[in-house]
């Protein structure tokens, strides 16, 4: 059953620009498939989904990630950390990074696309990321790192 729901997933996803889990949700069960949020949510993890910007409605669609399209993702998202980080500071073993506004879960899904062992977690809002790291040291030796990354 698992499969073929995420088989599913996959299909629409092609054929319909789909934003949310909710809508992912109702679509699935429009489809005979009984799921619960926390079910597509752990599929679109599973599945490696992303979020892209659609060029039609100019909203965010969920699209499948091969590792071409994940590396040059990558790229993009260090360049767009580049561009908007503003300021970082940590105290103790968390960091908090201002953005440019609207551009703060940008910053976080590329320090997520990092994947920095130190960091336990990402949050981001709207022109602020929260990050946890494992210990003192680790927020430390990251902002070092990030504010490198700046220059």
């Amino acid at each position: 059953m698992k499969f073929q729901r995420q088989a599913r997933i996959l299909d629409l996803i092609e054929q319909q620009e789909i934003e949310t889990q909710e809508e992912l949700s109702e679509q699935l069960r429009a489809l005979g498939y009984n799921t619960t949020q926390a079910t597509v949510s752990r599929d679109i993890k599973e599945l490696r989904l992303i979020k892209i910007l659609s060029a039609e409605t100019g909203k965010y669609k969920y699209a499948a990630a091969s590792t071409e399209v994940e590396n040059s993702f990558t790229t993009r998202l260090r360049n767009i950390f580049r561009e908007c980080v503003t300021s970082i500071d940590a105290a103790q073993n968390m960091v908090v990074i201002k953005t440019l506004p609207g551009l703060g879960q940008a910053a976080a899904m590329a320090i997520d696309a990092m994947r920095d062992l130190r960091v336990v977690g990402t949050l981001g809002g709207d022109d602020t990321v929260f990050v946890v790291m494992r210990d003192s040291e680790s927020a430390a030796q990251f902002c070092a790192d990030a504010g490198e990354l700046l220059q």
